[in-house]
């Protein structure tokens, strides 16, 4: 019902106007550029948050869009005035090729993947997925994990153990320590897989799916870090820069070019602070971009490039607005401008 009542409130604008003069306003106060991080690229809303987006957006390359922010240059013959606008996908679910790789298609619009290496090469579930599937797929019958027992016959046992996986992979202060408790927690829970990743659209892309996507011209590619960590919560500085550094080697040569764009694993700067931020600078990145939920500026760091989320879930019509300050958690943007 709630939801409802969102979608018809986003409809009164959009229909009465309001979205069309939110957007009249962000054109005329300056220079904006408004990227979005999407996940997955499945359901029927995102095919129709795309057509919008396609219409009444300036979907841009993303270096191409940061090119002309930092820009001092002004085109006053430009013909098209629509706000400038990126699609950016973090991790690389295979649901990116198979879904999103065909809107782009379609549409002939470009986005951009930020890979995880080592997820590509292994084609692993990714760890923060583990707890979940791991718990609905457990031989074991009840198991005793940091002194509790958790029977895995009662639902709210089972998300109770799950949350429990994820908090502990998801502070990990290394990787080595994060893949060991992974093993540990199969080794409990009597896990023997039960799917293929085969066919499974979370599961990571594959490097020939890559490489297809970047042959098209609309699809480009930035570093994730080699294995996901929250870069924060790592003990080791050498780790960190590891992480960072190593990502963008391996996709340069798979690739066979430079990597000039990051983003931040989670995305906020608790979630990799200045020791994450400085290793991004000294790896020769050029951009990074975290998961603050701003629009960018000319004035906005360069390496800490914001981005709103994208909600495969959310209607068209309450996105047009709050992308334009009128519904939700993006209300604040309105009155910066």
């Amino acid at each position: 019902m709630r939801e409802r009542i969102r979608v018809l409130i986003a409809a009164c604008f959009y229909y009465s106007g309001l979205v069309k003069l939110a957007h009249w306003r962000i054109r005329r106060s300056g220079k904006h550029l408004i990227i979005l991080n999407y996940h997955r690229a499945t359901g029927k809303n995102l095919r129709q948050q795309m057509y919008y987006l396609h219409r009444h957006y300036r979907i841009l390359h993303l270096e191409t869009a940061l090119e002309e922010l930092y820009s001092e240059r002004k085109d006053k013959k430009a013909p098209d005035r629509r706000i400038p606008l990126v699609l950016t996908f973090d991790d690389g679910y295979r649901d990116n090729y198979t879904h999103g790789f065909a809107f782009a298609r379609e549409l002939q619009i470009p986005f951009t993947i930020f890979l995880i290496p080592c997820y590509t090469e292994s084609g692993c579930r990714f760890w923060w997925l583990e707890g979940d599937y791991l718990v609905k797929h457990a031989q074991a019958s009840d198991v005793t994990i940091d002194g509790r027992t958790y029977s895995l016959m009662r639902n709210e046992d089972q998300v109770s153990l799950a949350r429990l996986i994820d908090t502990r992979l998801r502070h990990s202060e290394s990787v080595v320590e994060r893949e060991a408790y992974l093993e540990f927690i199969r080794k409990s829970l009597h896990f023997s897989p039960a799917i293929t990743m085969e066919e499974d659209l979370s599961s990571p892309l594959t490097w020939a799916e890559i490489y297809k996507m970047e042959e098209s011209g609309l699809i480009s590619f930035g570093a994730h870090t080699l294995n996901h960590p929250v870069l924060s919560c790592l003990s080791d500085p050498e780790e960190v820069k590891h992480e960072v550094q190593a990502c963008k080697e391996v996709l340069e040569q798979k690739l066979g070019h430079s990597i000039h764009t990051f983003a931040y694993p989670i995305g906020k700067f608790e979630h990799f602070g200045e020791q994450g931020l400085q290793a991004v600078k000294e790896a020769g990145y050029k951009w990074a971009f975290t998961t603050i939920e701003e629009i960018n500026t000319p004035q906005s760091d360069p390496y800490l490039l914001n981005r709103l989320p994208g909600d495969i879930e959310q209607h068209w019509l309450v996105m047009a607005s709050e992308l334009v300050g009128l519904l939700g958690i993006f209300s604040r943007i309105r009155k910066k401008l």
